[in-house]
């Protein structure tokens, strides 16, 4: 693998890409009280306008009306407050933070939820929305929507950065240049205020101030949730801002780093956060942080054991972004943005993305938390991924071990070659399959000693490893029950891998 600060410099880069000017403080104002969650501040909920387009940014691409489901945007108009740094700020994460400016804001929620509300489970996940990409995509809607759909809960994404709004360095221009007459109303006064954006985003959920988003549903878990760079605003959030808002149920905090994003919204006061962030362990709600094989490089400094209100997931033979999550938001990506959608940007010829469990780690994940954050079992520890790799399959050491990386039919790595690629590529890691077929070993060999995707090695050759199908096929289901009783894979996914075994013509 490769260096920790090679690959922390890779993680910073891409998740800050295109950063905008943000807000520049004015002087501190005096610390405010910080307010119960009776006391949040709920805003001004309103209805757009249809617009030049006739749908908002980031619809789904799919038919949510065929899956029971619904779409909506809402705007909410508020007061929104920055925080500063009160005291130290320690790797601990116990951080407080007193009031500082004030600013008018509007922004948007995009909704999906149940149609029929005795189908909603209770619980909605409220996702900051990802603009590393200059663009606003919803990276863990994707990586867990077959659990979000199938199980009744409502998704809620929020535009609380302001190149999400605005624009930045990409063609679209934020919300209010893609579509100026259903967007040109908003106002976002800048990151700094994001923090507090967030909380009046999920306090219009509880309590709506106008049209209610939700159509009635009775919310009973609110669980925050954020990935990469939206991940390190969530660290900060869960450390600094939720105390003093308590808003939230619970924490998703996924694929992050050990630093995490400065409470100023300023990009380079990066450099002025604790390193490592790691996340407080006297919060009253519960905080999951799942890292895939990607991350763990740029965010291994700032682990710390597991506690009854923090829980960290490694995952072996993931990425970053994944073949999953691409398929499955590609589609909305392009409806949207066209042209101008993000793209991974990697080399012709280059291996293809990494296809392995994210998204099962993702399902498995979400349900634990929700059940943790309504007073249910904490979920179970997972295994620190290591460094070093299997020296016959390539696959990486340690870590949470689903069937594919349990039972492997190909290489998977959260890292790849990136030469003459663009930014994005290395995050979406990579897969070599396994095709020899006619010696024991066959020797992979790209000829590149330093390509991290895939060391030179002799390849296991599948026919030779599974002499069966039926073999294999008990293999994988052994790999998958294991996994359903350790806590990290749902029985219906499992059921779903073995079914794919079972079709697959694997073995002999």
């Amino acid at each position: 693998m490769r260096s920790p600060d090679r690959l922390l410099r890779r993680w910073a880069t891409a998740t800050t890409l295109g950063a905008v000017l943000l807000a520049t403080l004015l002087g501190p104002s005096p610390a405010q009280a910080a307010p119960s969650r009776a006391e949040a501040v709920s805003p001004v909920i309103t209805v757009p306008p249809e617009g030049s387009r006739g749908f908002p940014f980031l619809a789904a691409a799919e038919d949510l009306g065929s899956l029971g489901y619904t779409e909506s945007e809402y705007f909410t108009t508020g007061t929104a407050t920055s925080y500063a740094k009160s005291g130290i700020w320690g790797s601990d994460g116990r951080w407080t933070v007193r009031a500082s400016t004030r600013a008018e804001y509007r922004t948007r929620l995009l909704v999906r939820r149940p149609v029929d509300a005795a189908k909603f489970n209770g619980t909605v996940v409220v996702e900051w929305l990802n603009v590393s990409g200059q663009i606003e995509l919803s990276p863990d809607y994707w990586f867990a929507r077959e659990e979000l759909l199938r199980k009744g809960y409502a998704w809620v994404g929020v535009s609380a950065q302001s190149v999400g709004v605005n624009g930045g360095s990409g063609e679209i221009h934020g919300l209010k240049g893609w579509d100026p007459d259903r967007y040109g109303s908003l106002v976002h006064p800048g990151d700094a205020y994001a923090y507090d954006i967030f909380s009046q985003a999920g306090q219009a959920l509880r309590t709506p101030n106008g049209p209610d988003p939700l159509g009635g549903l009775q919310v009973r878990t609110l669980l925050a949730d954020g990935e990469s760079q939206s991940a390190g605003f969530m660290t900060t959030y869960a450390n600094a801002v939720h105390p003093v808002a308590r808003v939230y149920d619970g924490f998703m905090v996924h694929s992050n780093s050990a630093i995490a994003a400065p409470i100023s919204g300023q990009l380079g006061d990066t450099l002025l956060m604790p390193y490592p962030s790691r996340v407080r362990t006297d919060l009253t709600v519960p905080t999951f942080v799942v890292l895939t094989e990607t991350d763990v490089p740029g965010a291994a400094a700032a682990r710390q054991p597991d506690t009854d209100r923090v829980v960290h997931w490694e995952l072996a033979g993931t990425a970053h972004g994944d073949q999953w999550a691409y398929d499955t938001g590609q589609p909305t990506v392009i409806r949207s943005a066209g042209s101008a959608a993000p793209a991974p940007g990697c080399a012709a010829g280059s291996a293809p993305f990494n296809d392995g469990p994210g998204h099962w780690s993702m399902n498995a994940a979400l349900r634990r938390l929700a059940d943790w954050a309504r007073g249910g079992p904490r979920p179970a520890s997972g295994a620190q991924l290591s460094e070093l790799r299997d020296p016959a399959t390539g696959l990486a050491l340690g870590g949470i071990r689903l069937p594919d990386v349990a039972v492997p039919t190909r290489t998977l790595t959260g890292e790849r070659d990136t030469s003459g690629s663009g930014l994005f590529c290395g995050l979406y890691g990579a897969r070599d399959p396994w095709n020899g077929d006619t010696d024991p070993w066959d020797r992979h060999d790209d000829g590149d000693p330093s390509d991290p995707s895939f060391p030179d090695r002799a390849e296991p050759v599948l026919s030779r490893l599974y002499p069966t199908h039926e073999g294999y096929v008990s293999r994988v289901r052994t790999a998958a029950q294991n996994s359903v009783t350790a806590g990290f894979l749902l029985p219906e996914d499992a059921t779903a891998i073995v079914a794919a075994a079972q079709d697959s013509n694997i073995g002999g």
